[in-house]
């Protein structure tokens, strides 16, 4: 008996899928950024996953660099910002501090997006809370208001540049020997001709990464405090 060939199903008994959101399309990049990694996010390869066409996506997102900032703005759901309410206490820079620190270590967790950060420019609901808590403990500690408009933009832009450095330094074949070379090169330094380095050898590889970025942010907050914008 030769075998029947199966009817072909109608589109209509087949299971619909589930509606294209901006929401939706964002939890999945995301998921797709930590299965396979940021640089296989593009709009082609999320519409796969997504079983649709990438002009659908367009509707949504215009871009792949826009989505990106998406994924980040997604991320920065989880920096602490509660130091910026005065729980726990302390001096209004040592909380600010604290936030920014939480904001580097998601970029340092996520290193790809740590490079994308320097040019993403999100603007979803999460980076307008980051942006709002560091604004609040300026205010709160009387930096005037222009200063504070740009100085949240030079704070931001220090923890990313901190976070894409150090996790290019992580992830760079002989990292570790070129950074013992420097040490050496450093301490071995003649007071003859290098005598400013020679008489700081030890001071200039001292404390650690979390000792370094703490005075990185004071000193730009201090700058902040202390530095007047000229008039426009």
């Amino acid at each position: 008996m030769t075998p029947r060939t199966p009817a072909p199903r109608s589109r209509r008994e087949r299971p619909a899928k589930p509606a294209l959101t901006y929401e939706g399309i964002v939890a999945t990049a995301v998921r797709l950024m930590e299965a396979e990694g940021l640089q296989r996010v593009t709009m082609r390869r999320l519409a796969q996953e997504l079983d649709t066409g990438p002009a659908s996506l367009y509707v949504y997102v215009a871009n792949t660099a826009e989505l990106h900032a998406a994924i980040l703005d997604e991320l920065l759901g989880s920096v602490d910002l509660s130091p910026a309410t005065g729980e726990g206490g302390g001096d209004w820079r040592d909380r600010l501090t604290q936030v920014l620190t939480a904001y580097t270590r998601v970029l340092l967790e996520n290193s790809a997006l740590a490079h994308s950060a320097l040019v993403a420019r999100p603007s979803g609901p999460h980076y307008l809370a980051l942006v709002e808590a560091v604004l609040t403990l300026l205010h709160e500690g009387r930096v005037p208001g222009p200063q504070a408009a740009w100085g949240v933009d030079v704070l931001l832009q220090t923890a990313t540049a901190t976070a894409a450095e150090h996790s290019t330094r992580a992830h760079a074949v002989g990292s570790a020997d070129e950074h013992n070379a420097l040490v050496t090169a450093l301490r071995g330094a003649s007071p003859g001709t290098h005598p400013r380095i020679a008489a700081l050898a030890d001071d200039l590889v001292s404390g650690t990464p979390e000792q370094r970025l703490t005075w990185i942010f004071h000193s730009v907050i201090n700058g902040t405090l202390t530095t007047e914008r000229s008039a426009p």
